[in-house]
């Protein structure tokens, strides 16, 4: 496959290979004297350059080799910038020619609101758990309807398998998925099926295990605090250096001489804090933005926040941080608790009494998510700010995803915790809002296996305090209930794998039925091309919620019963017909589930059901 050009962004920090020799870069304030030592090769000094970056080109040394930074005391540490730990985030780095492993193809320039996610973790996406073998399964994404695949973080992490979140090289693709060459091979992967390829990646904090930046430098403040202890560095005295690095890590990931990913999932963002006159988020999407024009590129970034901030993706000209999109959670919270029935925790701010979780999700529709300055008794604060003036594109929505399923102390789906019809009505109604629809893995057949939080750590103390906090977590949650998985323990990864056989029993292929069918008319009906606020109405009847788009004179109505019982719903105006209903037999499971029968322009629904139909007159 021939290489795209042009190219812009080229590796600067960490080691990049030339044709007869390596140049190290890094930056490390902290120490007045630094060397390389080339593991079977040469030791030389680091020459600094009075900005706190130490650097050298060391002749004979070629891709392959590995490499440790040395102290003055000794100490050896793997590079902060590398681009591979073969033998684990405390061995020696790898030197990598990311000129010769990039990605060869070009991404498919998916606009930002033709994007439907299917979020994978690589470890538990197939049996093998690698980048290879998960581009096997490209085509039955593609065939699902997904236009992206969305990889959960794989910067380098200690042992074998992690969810991704204990990162602590930004740079380095972990080894047991196939490293950065596995990595650019799912890419293309990826690309010949048409699909964007998405990244997870992690700028809030640095994991605990393996984390030796703060020797290097003060890539952490106490100034700030965060979930996870200090913060980042973002807006110190001392942070440019700390702010370059986060971004070149951005650009590695996203541009055509590096991983030739099409977009970035910013984790958690709500951990960046950033006091500076340019926050680092506007930053680092002028950076990719830029890469993306001057390549001829489309590459989005997204954002994962818990504050219901619309200055994420507002224009920077009117002083947001100019991002693509951002999560809203506010919409899985008020369905999830509308499917359960579950109030405990951050549910409690949608449930009964504070709210009828129905209406929560028709707000939630209708203005982009439910607090937007309301009150949150779970927050003991008002929460969010308003962003009904953005269009649908700008969020991203789902019924499940990695964090909502595995922050449950025995990590089940929406499968163990309502019924089929539950399942059809939480499906059309991600797939038919105006954001962005997001999916778990195996999501789209009803995968029944739990996604359990697993690590691998080495150190028996940090094991400890990580199983200790996972009880305490879910002492609010009485409703999840049951024993904690151990997190350590292989067993605990393994359950969470899930099969690729049960796509084809009958359950696995009805709910993928209901699926394709939901995501095809997504793409296809012209009365759902237009994600803008005034194109929809969202009301609830009874247990009835009833989304209506509309676009060039089409007009297309989603019913969705949440209650057990059958119910008669008055359409109102016009002459409709059944497009998809989840009681037809090529899509219910069980036998109480009955088809919709439509008289005049009243629906007569069973329980848990989920019906489209199109206005003729």
């Amino acid at each position: 496959m021939r290489r795209f050009l042009p190219v812009t962004w080229q590796p600067w920090l960490g080691a990049v290979p030339s044709k007869s020799a390596t140049t190290f870069r890094v930056w490390a304030p902290r120490t007045n004297a630094l060397s390389v030592r080339v593991v079977d090769g040469p030791t030389a000094a680091l020459k600094a350059d009075g900005e706190g970056y130490f650097s050298a080109t060391v002749e004979g040394v070629r891709p392959g080799a590995r490499y440790l930074y040395r102290f003055p005391d000794g100490r050896e540490r793997p590079d902060p910038a590398s681009l591979g730990q073969p033998d684990g985030v405390h061995g020696p780095s790898e030197v990598v020619d990311l000129a010769v492993i990039a990605p060869r193809s070009r991404g498919p320039g998916t606009e930002l609101q033709r994007l439907v996610f299917s979020e994978i973790h690589l470890g538990t996406f197939t049996p093998a758990g690698t980048a290879d073998s998960a581009v096997r399964h490209l085509r039955d994404l593609r065939g699902a309807g997904f236009t992206a695949v969305e990889v959960m973080p794989v910067a380098a992490f200690p042992g074998a398998r992690n969810w991704g979140y204990d990162g602590v090289l930004l740079f380095a693709a972990h080894a047991a998925y196939g490293g950065a060459a596995g990595l650019s091979r799912f890419v293309d992967g990826a690309h010949g099926q048409g699909l964007s390829a998405f990244l997870d990646v992690v700028y809030n904090h640095f994991g605990p295990e393996g984390n030796y930046l703060g020797e290097f430098g003060p890539y952490l403040t106490s100034r700030h605090k965060t979930p996870w202890g200090d913060a980042v560095n973002y807006d110190g005295e001392d942070s440019a250096p700390v702010r370059r690095y986060v971004i070149e890590s951005a650009l590695r990931w996203v541009s055509s001489a590096g991983g030739g990913f099409d977009g970035l999932r910013l984790d958690a963002v709500h951990g960046i804090v950033d006091e500076s006159k340019v926050h680092v988020l506007r930053e680092l999407q002028e950076a990719v933005q830029r890469e993306a024009k001057e390549t001829g590129r489309t590459i989005h970034v997204i954002a994962e926040s818990d504050l219901n901030e619309a200055r994420l993706v507002e224009p920077i000209e009117k002083g947001g941080y100019g991002l693509d999109a951002a999560w809203a959670d506010d919409f899985h919270h008020a369905l999830h608790t509308a499917l359960t029935g579950e109030s405990k925790g951050y549910y409690r701010d949608f449930a009964p009494p504070l709210v009828d979780p129905i209406d929560a999700v028709a707000v939630a529709l209708r203005e982009g998510w439910y607090y937007s300055g309301r009150h949150s008794e779970h927050r003991g604060r008002p929460h969010g700010t308003p962003a009904s003036h953005l269009p649908g594109r700008r969020f991203v929505v789902c019924a499940q995803n990695h964090d909502q399923i595995g922050n449950r102390a025995r990590g089940e789906r929406l499968v163990e915790l309502t019924s089929p019809g539950g399942l059809r009505v939480a499906a059309a109604l991600v797939a038919l809002s105006p954001s962005l629809p997001l999916y778990f893995q195996g999501e789209e057949w009803a995968a029944p296996e739990p996604f359990l939080y697993f690590v691998s750590h080495g150190d028996p103390a940090l094991v400890e305090a990580v199983r200790n906090g996972r009880r305490e977590e879910f002492k609010s949650f009485d409703d999840f209930g049951g024993e904690v998985p151990d997190p350590q323990s292989e067993e605990t990864f393994a359950k969470s794998k899930i099969d690729w056989e049960r796509r084809s029993s009958r359950e696995g292929q009805a709910a993928l039925h209901w699926h394709t069918a939901l995501l095809g008319l997504r793409r296809e009906h012209p009365a759902l091309q237009d994600d803008r606020r005034e194109a929809l109405q969202a009301r609830v009847e009874g247990r009835a919620l009833i989304l209506r788009r509309f676009n060039q004179g089409k007009s297309v109505l989603l019913v969705t019963l949440f209650a057990e019982e059958q119910a008669a719903v008055d359409l109102g105006d016009g002459s409709w017909r059944i497009l998809l209903d989840s009681g037809a037999p090529s899509f219910r499971v069980s036998e109480d589930a009955l088809p919709a029968r439509l008289e005049g322009n009243v629906l007569r629904l069973c329980g848990r059901h989920a019906v489209v139909l199109e206005q003729t007159a």
